[in-house]
């Protein structure tokens, strides 16, 4: 054969595929005439199987695990000839890595399962869907473990299912049901459970060892590894396992035993399989460890659904049970506890294990069927145990004579032998074979602890879970601390010194502080100035104590790397557990024995405190170190003592992002170190930004009725639940959600909060235990998002009074505007028909609960009309959870009740759906952070309906006002706007300009309010449109201001209704000046006509003389036509008025409906002899009478005072309406003097103070006199000003030009143009500038902080007064309020818009405006075609109509002997009006501001008062309101002030008062005055006498720091001023700095 004929051998030859049982080989087609390929698979040098294909590919199966293989492939032709074979080697997988391929647990088998990869709520933590494939199984069976679910082991794909039970061929098929079925897809949950302990991190091999262990499994006692062949003791794992019993001896005392089961000394029984064996070793050890009442499958056996599975990777796993009395003789199958092991697989195989079993365990049954040359293994061990023989007489192996020689050989006796025989059924073989355990049990040779079974587990070369350094520094550091614990009480005294008697007298003196309820008669600030010495002694003396060796030990472990930290937290927590259990053990016994004999009352009192302290747990350290913590922000922040603690709240926010709780309230001291945990949940929004959103579920109940276990089985979280552990205080847990439902639910994280039982025995021992529960249930259920209560239905005494305290809870949020989501929890409740059949008891409960929130609300003072679904989303239906008991059978060897992990899963599911549906949005964790600082203040001060300062509600609130006064102004400028076009009309009507053809007054101004009508219509929708949408938005926390809604709609509403007030008033104002010039101006009409005609006869007769005169000659024919025509005209004019006539008899008018004493007192003093000297009030009454009416509140003063600022009000508001008037330059109107009693009326209804007809009347003809002398003189000029001869000789010289450039028939254009621009339009333009200045001013002022709110106007008012540092501006501010800040809101827009011409921009825009507007009206007169001048300049004023106001007089002389040709008269006219730009440009640039706002109609000044509020003052310290909207039920103040700042004193000693309201509030003082009718009323009650004032107690102890600065600076200034001694000033006062006032004001009013 020929070179070039030999066959190729396969090249690019590949492995692909590859399995436990098979792999894939493929290569690249041969070149050439290749017939076939020979693919050979070979191991160990001999051939396994050779295939021939035709094809580049080919599968070998059946292959072995973990084995290598050679594979060669060579090419063949037709002829036969075969090439050189082509090789690569390849290996099979091991059964761990293909079954771990299967699970898809191949990526954590080196980056090991966490406990918050698995506690993660994602879709499939709440959904039903099946299993779909394998590697859905680990996850659906973490899934249900992690709620304790006992079915977790029943796992089995979907399509396997349906495979099995598939029958839709219709043919019946016998033969297919003794067909085995296909096992091939299933997997052994053996294997499974293997596969998740290897591919998890010891913290989750120790939740899932302990879920396990409450399900009643067997849990890992040494775990095999598949790739090492190596087997681990999983002591860890078991570590925190604790398991309760009760011996037989304590069965009459009700005693038990409970300990950490790794260190509880019970006897150890193995079972173990040699060979083969028929008989389930596991199945039986589940009826051995199972009464026939009660049976449970601890151990997974063959015959349970999916276990029929050949193992892969569980051979080799050794689990190991309990079997725990629970002191009841006729149900325990033993008398005493015993662990049981069982190995999985040939102990032949597994020879480590069986040595090690033989070496713990108290006895060995070893099950078989044969004994062969195997059984040499039962000899060769170091034999410990005692060695049972447990064979089966029923099998074809067993052989009796082999079974004696074996029995022979290891010294057995009968009674080691246990054989199954025909004759004897299973109940009779398994009660012999617990016959032989309970022998061993009742004598045990050997009882070792599983913690001391390590070093009989490391001579025999198994590794240990503990051995890892960081397990093992961790112990070390655990046990440095608690090994030294020997007394307690003792070691909580010397080692967390800061969290004893000190922080419980701190916790006191702050209550205190707030509540003020041992005041007594000491002066209020004095005393709260004393308690923050007191406070600062304590600070001192926590920071006196050095940081002790427990509290160093702890710190610097926590602060070792995150495994490490990790593992000394847990040790901790176990080491402190075994402490706290001992101790508290003997105390209960002690109690149980006290509680014998009532005589030991006292006894009893002091063993329950002992019990309540003698707890001691991880949480005491940390709480420790965030008192250390705050306690070193008192030092300077250089001290190097505060400044090593800083890192403390980033580590401790690293903690609650790994899973650990974080407690909020001190249960022991009622508390929260506020500073402290703020600081951590910044630190932890800083560590998780901006994925920071947070929902919060809590859990309320009464004590020990399983709300830590509900939440356990729930989430799989782990709060401390065993016996001598009830959670005191209250502790949150973060929960991470998985990206698929963080949209849904609109967070990232969700909080769990768990808390200490209601109504606990211990506490109500206690004098404050009700006050304790108050404030926790407040707290908690604020915070939450969803509230579920957990009612034990046994405990129904209890359940109503922790009802009745949730209610108040609740109705609390209610009224702040937080209507959390109610789940009710019964527990106990194991009726299928629970939810039926409890119907009536929901209908119950529920008219219950409206009950109590009635009671509630009025004892809140809030409705009385409230029912329970007001105060929360509860339904009766949804809203109920009726969950079975804890237990399935009787414990301690119950497993979990399989009903009870489903119904927590149900609701665990309608929970989560509930939170996605909240109308709320959710916080992100500074939100959190502010508002529980807010919750916390409100429930120190026991006035739980407090005010939004300081909380997200502020801010909302906040928001919201600063939205409605941007709404409100874009209205208002709208109508302004629309106002200015209206009365441009109105001025322009009747007049060549006008474009209405309605030609009577009246109907044109019903018109144009219908216009305004439908205007005001159109913006008031748009605001409410505006409201309704802010109130829609999820974000932004708009539901804690939803009760604000209908105020603010009341507010848009009397918005419309003033500025409706506002049109028609200005409409009318601007008609009333158009009727009031209508005569004047026909007057002028018609001798502007006359001289028109005398000066065009002139003309005439000048031209007639045909000589040529000159301009002295033409002025003297002038002067004679002049005085010729005036001469023969009649000027009669407008007829004077006597104003005083017609304001006395509207004052009669208003007074006559007074009654008589009115009119009395009316006619007294006449009213021209009224108004001459400032009005004074003067009181009639002696001063006996004064004194003794408002003895204490008022003196004579203080009620002279109150009446004079009425006075003085009321007089500058009628001032303001007469100035305003006076500046229009019209005619009087009777309507002006109606309009001022109006005011007069309006004001003294609103006043603060009781007025009288001796008040009223005098007020009322003093104001009513000044008016009319202004009237009158206004009256006069107008007259006046419009004398018809007067205007006729104003206009003289200007006739006299215009005849002598007629007469010489001079070219008029370029003069007239410039003339009908300078006089017309030129007045007009700069008017309209003027006219939207305003506006401009107002809007621009709006847009900087100050002026966005009254809170924050407020704020900007006093920091401006604190920069000052001046006592007559305070004292300005304080005295006369309105004045004051009108002045500086004046000051502040000349401050801003008086430097280089701020208004310059917008006043060339309107400049640009007008003159376009001009332009285009001309270019479309000239388009019209005009007859002559006159028309042409009638249409450009009428198409200029509604935007200008060209005065008529200057058009009518301009229209005079006007004979400019009409297309010359436009160019020029073009020209002058650029001209006119350019020049009113100028005009502006150099008019000063002070100038401009004395021209502007629309005052910024006046617009901008409308942020000081209602006007409304606090009734003790007359701080100004400053809620938003006009039509507010509530007045509130960020900031109250001491009463002495307000001329308050004592009347004994004459010194000023320091009592500040905010404080007074929440004092047992009283208070009298004219609004109490001189009766005493407690100050706590204020609002059943000023229902419209809110004044909630200062949030913070600095909030006031302001006002006392300032008392304390000018305390003998203000003292002088108010002819006073000056206050006491408590000392703390004086240590506020300016700075500390700046801060306090900032943090009030929310101002930068």
């Amino acid at each position: 054969m020929c070179p070039s004929c030999e066959p190729v051998p396969p090249t690019g030859i590949k492995v692909s595929n590859v399995t436990r049982e098979s792999l894939s080989l493929q290569w690249d087609p041969p070149a050439g005439e290749v017939e076939s390929c020979i693919v050979t698979c070979c191991s160990g040098g001999e051939t396994v199987e050779e295939k021939t294909t035709n094809t580049n590919s080919v599968t070998f199966s059946s292959l072995k695990p973990g084995v290598s293989y050679s594979l060669h492939v060579s090419a063949q032709l037709r002829n036969g000839t075969t090439s050189t074979p082509a090789s690569i080697t390849a290996q099979t997988e091991i059964d761990l890595q293909s079954l771990l391929k299967d699970l898809g647990l191949t990526p954590y088998y080196r980056e090991k399962l966490t406990l918050s990869n698995i506690l993660e709520i994602d879709k499939k933590t709440i959904t039903d869907v099946a299993v779909k494939s394998k590697s859905d199984l680990p996850w659906y069976f973490l899934k249900k473990l992690m709620m304790v679910n006992m079915t977790a082991r029943n796992m089995k794909c979907a399509s396997v299912c349906e495979l099995n039970c598939d029958d839709s061929s219709g043919k019946l098929n016998l033969r297919d049901l003794l067909d085995s079925p296909n096992t091939g897809d299933t997997l052994n949950p053996l294997d499974i459970i293997t596969a998740l302990f290897l591919c998890s991190d010891a913290f989750v091999q120790q939740e899932m060892a302990l879920k396990m262990s409450m399900c009643q499994f067997s849990v890992p006692l040494l775990l095999p590894s598949c790739d090492t062949e190596q087997c681990t003791l999983m002591l860890w794992a078991m570590r925190d396992i604790v398991k309760k019993y009760r011996l037989p001896t304590l069965s009459q005392s009700k005693g038990f035993i409970e300990e950490r089961i790794v260190d509880s000394q019970v006897p150890m029984i193995s079972c173990v399989r040699l060979g083969i064996c028929t008989l389930s070793k596991s199945e039986i050890l589940n009826k051995l460890l199972s009464n026939s009442q009660q049976y449970h499958d601890t151990f997974v056996h063959q015959n349970m659904e999916g276990c029929d599975s050949p193992k892969r990777i569980s051979n080799g796993l050794t689990e190991i049970t309990w079997y725990l009395p629970g002191g009841n003789k006729d149900i325990d199958l033993f008398n005493k506890p015993v662990a049981v092991a069982n190995l999985h697989g040939d102990i032949a195989s597994f020879e480590t294990q069986y040595s090690f079993l033989c070496q713990t365990s108290a006895a060995v049954f070893v099950f078989f069927d044969h004994l062969g040359s195997e059984c040499k293994i039962l000899a060769n061990q170091n034999q410990k145990a005692q060695i049972f023989l447990v064979g089966n007489s029923e099998s074809k192996n067993f052989s009796l004579e082999t079974l004696e020689n074996v029995a022979t050989a290891l010294d057995l006796t009968k009674n080691n032998i246990i054989i199954k025989t025909k004759q004897k059924n299973d109940a009779d073989f398994i009660k012999c074979l617990r016959k032989k355990v309970s022998d061993v049990v009742e004598k045990p040779q050997m009882k070792i602890p599983i913690a001391n079974m390590a070093d009989i587990a490391h001579e025999l070369g198994i590794l240990v879970d503990e051995d890892s350094p960081e397990c093992q520094a961790g112990k070390e550091n655990a046990d440095a601390i608690t090994e030294k614990i020997h007394d307690l009480l003792q070691y909580k005294e010397q080692q967390l010194p800061l969290q004893g008697q000190i922080w419980k007298d701190l916790t006191h003196l702050e209550k205190e502080q707030y509540r003020l309820q041992k005041v007594g008669s000491l002066n209020i600030e004095t005393y709260k100035s004393d308690l923050e010495q007191q406070m600062e002694e304590l600070r001192k003396k926590q920071n006196s104590y050095a940081l002790s060796p427990a509290m160093t030990c702890f710190i610097k472990a926590i602060s070792r790397p995150g495994i490490e930290r990790c593992y000394f937290l847990k040790w901790m927590r176990m080491n402190l557990d075994n402490v706290s259990r001992l101790k508290l053990s003997a105390l209960r016994e002690l109690y149980k024995e006290k509680c014998k004999d009532s005589a030991n009352k006292e006894e009893v009192k002091e063993i329950v405190r002992q019990l309540s302290n003698s707890s001691l747990g991880t949480e005491h350290f940390f709480r420790e170190m965030g008192l250390i913590y705050e306690a070193s922000l008192s030092l300077p922040e250089t001290d190097p003592s505060r400044q090593q603690f800083q890192h403390l709240r980033k580590l401790c926010a690293q903690l609650l992002l790994d899973g650990f709780p974080l407690e909020l309230v001190d249960g022991d001291a009622s508390n929260i170190p506020l500073i402290w945990v703020s600081d951590v949940l910044t630190q932890l929004n800083h560590l998780v930004s901006p994925k920071n959103k947070i929902r919060v579920v809590t859990v309320l109940g009464v004590q020990s009725t399983g709300k830590s276990t509900l939440l356990n089985t729930m989430f799989g979280v782990q709060f401390a639940v065993s016996s001598g552990r009830c959670t005191r205080g209250a502790f949150m847990l973060l929960i991470r959600l998985n990206e698929d439902i963080k949209r849904e639910l609109g967070c990232d994280f969700m909080v769990i909060i768990d808390t200490e039982g209601l109504k606990s025995p211990e506490l109500g021992q206690l004098d404050n235990s009700y006050e304790h529960d108050n404030e926790l249930a407040t707290f908690v259920v604020g915070l939450s998002d969803i509230t579920i209560i957990n009612i034990a239905m046994e405990n129904s005494t209890e359940m109503n009074d922790i009802l009745q305290i949730l209610v108040h809870a609740f109705l609390r949020m209610k009224e702040v505007g937080k209507k959390p989501i109610c789940q009710f929890v019964h527990q106990n409740v194991s009726d299928v028909s629970a939810h039926e059949k409890n119907l009536r008891d929901r209908k119950l409960l529920l008219e219950e609960l409206n009950e109590m929130t009635q009671a509630a609300a009025k004892m809140e003072k809030g409705e009385e009309n409230k029912s329970f679904t007001d105060v929360m989303e509860y339904s009766p239906d949804t809203g109920n959870c009726y969950v079975p008991g804890l237990w399935n059978g009787n414990p301690p060897m119950a497993p979990v009740n399989v009903g009870y992990s489903e119904t927590l899963y149900e609701l665990k599911k309608n929970i989560i759906q509930q939170l996605g549906e909240c109308v709320s949005s959710a916080h992100d964790v500074l939100e959190f952070k502010e508002w529980m600082t807010s919750l916390w203040n409100a429930v120190k001060h026991e006035n739980f309906i407090f005010s939004f300062r300081k909380s997200l509600g502020a801010d909302a609130y906040m928001k919201l006002c600063t939205e409605f006064n941007r709404w409100e102004w874009e209205f208002k400028k709208a109508i302004y706007s629309w106002i200015s076009h209206g009365k441009t009309k109105i001025s322009n009507f009747g007049t060549v300009a006008a474009k209405s053809q309605i030609s009577d007054m009246e109907e044109f101004l019903t018109q144009l309010k219908h216009e305004a009508t439908t205007e005001l219509s159109k913006w008031e929708k748009k605001l409410l449109d505006n409201l309704q949408e802010h109130f829609k938005q999820r974000d932004g926390h708009v539901y804690l201001v939803e009760g604000y809604k209908e105020e603010f709609k009341n507010s848009a509403k009397n918005i419309r209704r003033e500025l409706e007030n506002s049109v028609v008033i200005q409409l009318t104002a601007a008609a009333d000046i158009k009727w009031g010039m209508k005569e004047v101006d026909k007057i002028k009409e018609n001798h502007t006509k006359e001289i028109e005609k005398a000066v065009s006869g002139l003309i005439a007769d000048c031209r007639a003389k045909d000589v040529q005169m000159t301009e002295a000659e033409l002025n003297k024919e002038f002067d004679k036509m002049w005085r010729k025509t005036l001469s023969e005209m009649s000027f009669s004019g407008l007829k004077p008025t006597d104003v005083f006539t017609d304001v006395s008899h509207y004052l009669r008018e208003n007074v006559k409906k007074k009654g008589s004493h009115a009119c009395e007192l009316l006619s007294i003093k006449p009213l021209k002899k009224c108004g001459l000297e400032p009005f004074i009030y003067k009181p009639e009454r002696s001063l006996k009478d004064i004194t003794h009416t408002f003895r204490r509140l008022f003196n004579l003063q203080d009620l002279v005072k109150a009446k004079q600022n009425v006075a003085d009000n009321i007089k500058a508001a009628c001032q303001d309406s007469v100035t305003e008037k006076k500046e229009r330059k019209t005619n009087y109107r009777n309507t002006y003097i109606q309009e001022i009693l109006r005011i007069i009326d309006e004001m003294l209804n609103n006043a603060d103070v009781d007025t009288d007809m001796e008040f009223e009347v005098p007020l009322k003809q003093h104001i009513c006199a000044d008016a009319a002398r202004n009237f009158q003189r206004m009256h006069e000029d107008f007259i006046q000003a419009n004398d018809p001869k007067f205007l006729l000789d104003k206009n003289k010289i200007k006739f006299c030009a215009d005849f002598k450039d007629v007469f010489h028939k001079r070219d008029q254009c370029q003069k007239k143009a410039e003339e009908f621009t300078e006089q017309c339009l030129k007045p007009a333009v700069e008017d309209f500038v003027y006219r939207s200045l305003g506006t401009n001013i107002t809007e621009e002022m709006m847009r900087s902080k100050a002026f966005s709110t009254r809170t924050s106007f407020q704020g900007s008012v006093l920091l401006d007064l604190l920069s000052k540092e001046d006592f007559n501006s305070y004292l300005s501010c304080i005295s006369n309020y309105e004045d004051y800040v009108k002045t500086w809101i004046l000051e502040q827009i000349k401050e801003h818009f008086s430097g280089v011409s701020k208004t310059s921009g917008y006043e060339e825009e309107h400049i640009k405006y007008s003159i376009k507007n001009i332009k285009d009206a001309m270019e479309k007169a000239k388009s019209e075609k005009s007859a002559d001048l006159k028309t042409f300049v009638e249409r450009i004023c009428k198409e200029l109509s509604d935007k200008l106001v060209i005065s008529q007089d200057a058009l009518g002389a301009f229209m005079i002997l006007n004979n400019a040709d009409q297309e010359q008269f436009a160019d020029w006219l073009t020209a002058s009006v650029e001209k006119m730009e350019e020049t009113l440009k100028r005009k502006f640039k150099d008019t000063s501001f002070e100038r401009k706002l004395e021209h502007i109609p629309v005052n910024p000044q006046t617009e901008l008062f409308r942020v000081v509020g209602c006007g409304k003052q606090c009734p003790f310290c007359k701080v100004p309101c400053e809620a938003g909207g006009g039509e507010h039920k509530d007045h509130h103040a960020s900031l109250h002030r001491p009463r002495g700042l307000v001329r308050r004193k004592w009347q004994s000693s004459e010194k000023l008062s320091t009592d500040i309201c905010t404080s007074l509030v929440i004092s047992d003082n009283s208070f009298r005055g004219s609004a109490t009718k001189n009766e005493w009323h407690p100050y706590k009650s204020y609002r059943e006498i000023f229902p419209d004032w809110h004044i909630p107690p200062d949030q913070s102890l600095e909030a006031s720091d302001f006002w006392k600065y300032v008392m304390n600076k000018y305390n003998k200034k203000f003292a002088e001023a108010y002819k006073a001694k000056p206050a006491d000033i408590p000392e703390t006062w004086g240590n506020i700095t300016k700075e500390q006032a700046e801060t306090s004001l900032k943090k009030s009013f929310n101002v930068s």
